[in-house]
């Protein structure tokens, strides 16, 4: 018999079982939390993607290369060009993206919030967010802080001759730090994922170190170790999707500009959190131009740091270097003092040259225990052309991961869909798409009729499969995140590997197949139409609720992508009760929904059906009649006492009611009555099934459409009066 599995357990994207952001420490700073009975993503302004499409972009490129060319007294520019500068603006902003929960990156513009304005690695970062804000305060509101910094590093690349392969415009600003806090270092990252010995930090974590980038320059724990190192960069750039030759033509590339700044060992200062009104001041003299202090290294790359060349891998292959100590106090790598006519490059300021330098991490690239980044090394020290699309590509992939996919990208400058993008094709005209009632029709009928592909539960002597239909399009659409925006039923990514093959998605292929008839027999029905729609026509069965639904999605020819948006929630976790709440406080913010939401969702999902052990491994259903969603789940789950039982055949936890013999919950439904948050939503449920239904509706609707971009804030099935809309109850 079919179940109705884990609607709730086998939801939601993310990483692993980890404590909650929102849980109190014993630290003295309190988290940031905002209400989650309320939305998690901020509303943008009104007319912000309108403001978007009628900025000009070029009139911004060019006020921003005559910027950079105009050094300032209170920081002076290096090399009289404050290029480099904005580069690693731009870097340092998308490079604190990480895969594992879609966290990070430059939208949003959180660079200008703590814990991310106060890293180490942002130092004197301030300076060129000052030096942007004439420009922000010009264009306005089709300019936000995020599109500022990326376009500001990318033009910079441009502007020395380096090449760039376009820009994605539509990175919504926030308001404040909220979700950079699980980056760390704050109290919510120790709870989320601790990391007992900074510097050795792991995944989900984006960083070795939190407070940097990705990892330390001078090597691991601060030991100059290139082959160890080498081990770290492979790790750390893995953990935000770039493969070696991306890794290797980033790191390159970045550094063919500018210089590190570490002109004595006293440091920068107290940073921006410890002292707002006078951060980063430097300790060492005047503390600007010959005298700053950023990362306590010293020295460029090349010998002409505003000059896009390859000449960083040249020089990384064909000179010795030795280890040494330099001025601010750090080991770095410098050419051998027995070299002849050894490379300099000019001064940053004044007359005279300075030597050239690399750093641990630089130098590692020549130390691959594996040996593939010397291949790389050698590969774009050889070839100028392969270099430069090399980095064209992997900026692009820096900067543009966290928007997700190309439909939420705007302006001319946006480059045709990328691999990273995972792009699907485009629907059908809206007068070529299939009667869609005529196939809702078809998927009542197969709802309620026995298929020898898997046989059906059986309730009021009639068969049922609604419970798995709706356990589909959950698990199809569950997987969306709004942190990166990927995942999401567009693309129907559930019928290839490694969706398929999850453990939560057991037996789906089985009720893909009972589709399978109908998805032939419909011109252009495409399998995530069909999906989402067939989990509809069953909660809509099931509650007596007129659902919309908003046709138009296409299918993927491939999972791609999917390995990163896999289930936060497994079965077979911790059943304790400040484990299961705390996940799925991070899961349901991740998700982008409400407590109030997700509470609604798990009523609706596990009113339906039942569990069995051959396939979950648990057992018995949620209510007295599995084909039928009302207030009883929350009634039952209220109202009853629950004692914890073993499967025996599975060796698995749930909870068995005292009074209701029969019944059993998960330790996901028991979490709505442990959180008092979660309780107080199920007690308004319980005694108003109309409010229940009504928020099941409206949150069922949103978590099937949430991939269905129309820029980056626009939604196109926001408009329930448009006629590709559907109200399948007439």
């Amino acid at each position: 018999a079919m179940v109705n599995r884990l609607f709730l357990l086998l939801l939601i994207p993310a990483v692993s079982l980890a404590l909650c952001p929102f849980l109190h420490s014993n630290n003295a700073e309190e988290p940031k939390t905002r209400s989650m009975l309320d939305e998690q993503q901020l509303r943008p302004s009104a007319g912000y993607d309108e403001a978007v499409r009628a900025l000009d972009i070029q009139a911004v490129k060019e006020d921003l290369k005559k910027l950079m060319k105009e050094s300032q007294p209170w920081w002076p520019a290096d090399y009289g060009n404050y290029g480099p500068l904005f580069v690693r603006l731009a870097w340092h902003c998308s490079g604190s993206y990480r895969v594992t929960d879609g966290r990070g990156g430059c939208a949003g513009g959180r660079q200008r919030f703590d814990p991310e304005r106060s890293w180490a690695d942002n130092t004197n970062l301030d300076k060129a967010r000052k030096l942007l804000l004439p420009l922000k305060n010009k264009y306005g509101l089709g300019l936000s802080w995020g599109d500022l910094f990326i376009l500001a590093g990318t033009t910079a690349i441009e502007s020395m001759g380096g090449p760039t392969l376009g820009f994605c415009a539509g990175r919504v600003d926030d308001e404040d730090g909220y979700w950079s806090q699980e980056l760390g270092p704050t109290p919510e990252q120790e709870e989320y994922a601790p990391c007992p010995v900074n510097g050795t930090c792991k995944r989900p974590l984006g960083t070795t170190t939190i407070g940097l980038i990705y990892i330390n320059p001078e090597g691991p724990m601060g030991q100059p170790l290139p082959e160890q190192s080498a081990l770290e960069v492979r790790d750390v750039f893995a953990r935000m999707a770039m493969n070696d030759s991306e890794t290797v033509a980033l790191i390159g590339g970045g550094h063919a500009f500018g210089k590190t700044h570490g002109a004595c060992p006293k440091g920068a200062g107290p940073n921006p959190k410890q002292d707002p009104a006078h951060p980063w001041p430097g300790e060492c003299g005047t503390g600007k131009a010959l005298d700053a202090f950023t990362s306590g290294f010293e020295g460029p790359w090349t010998q002409d740091p505003t000059t896009w060349d390859n000449t960083y891998f040249t020089l990384l292959r064909d000179n010795d270097f030795e280890v040494v100590v330099g001025a601010g106090g750090h080991h770095q790598w410098m050419v051998s003092n027995a070299t002849k006519n050894k490379p300099t490059a000019p001064a940053a300021f004044g007359k005279g040259r300075q030597d050239i330098m690399m750093l641990t991490t630089d130098y590692s690239l020549l130390h691959d225990p594996t040996g593939e980044y010397q291949k790389w090394v050698a590969a774009y020290a050889d070839d100028q052309d392969k270099l430069n699309n090399a980095f064209a590509h992997a900026w692009y992939k820096l900067t543009t991961r966290d928007m997700g996919p190309v439909t939420r990208c705007i302006g001319p400058l946006v480059p045709p869909p990328q691999p990273f993008q995972y792009p699907l094709p485009p629907p059908p005209p809206a007068k070529d798409l299939p009667d869609f009632k005529a196939v809702a029709a078809r998927v009542k009928e197969t709802i309620h009729t026995a298929h020898k592909t898997l046989p059906p539960d059986e309730y009021h002597g009639a068969p049922y499969y609604g419970a798995l239909f709706v356990r589909l399009a959950w698990q199809c659409a569950s997987t969306f995140r709004t942190t990166d925006y990927q995942g999401g039923c567009n693309g129907a990514r559930l019928r290839f590997s490694p969706e398929k093959d999850w453990p939560i998605n057991v037996d789906l292929d089985k009720a893909l197949a009972l589709l399978a008839p109908i998805q032939s027999d419909f011109d252009n029905l495409s399998w995530a139409d069909l999906i989402v729609l067939a989990g509809t026509v069953a909660l809509e069965e099931a509650s007596g609720r007129a659902f919309h639904f908003c046709p138009g999605r296409t299918d993927a020819s491939d999972g791609l992508g999917s390995e990163y948006v896999v289930p936060m929630i497994s079965p077979d976790g911790n059943v304790s009760s400040a484990n299961v709440v705390s996940t799925i406080r991070d899961a349901v913010k991740i998700m982008g929904l409400s407590l109030r939401e997700f509470v609604a969702l798990t009523g609706g999902g596990h009113s339906l059906g039942t569990k069995h052990s051959t396939r979950s491994g648990f057992n018995g259903p949620w209510t007295a009649d599995p084909t039928k969603v009302d207030a009883s789940f929350f009634q039952n789950l209220l109202d009853n006492d629950w004692d914890p039982v073993t499967v025996k055949s599975t060796g698995k936890v749930q909870f068995s009611s005292r009074e209701k013999s029969g019944l059993t919950m998960l330790a996901t439904d028991m979490a709505l009555k442990w959180d008092p948050e979660l309780m107080a939503i199920s007690q308004q449920f319980a005694s108003d099934q109309a409010l229940f239904l009504d928020t099941l509706v409206s949150a069922w609707t949103k978590v099937m459409n949430a991939d269905r971009f129309d820029g980056p804030t626009h939604n196109l099935c926001a408009n329930t009066a448009h006629p590709s809309h559907i109200e399948l109850v007439q």
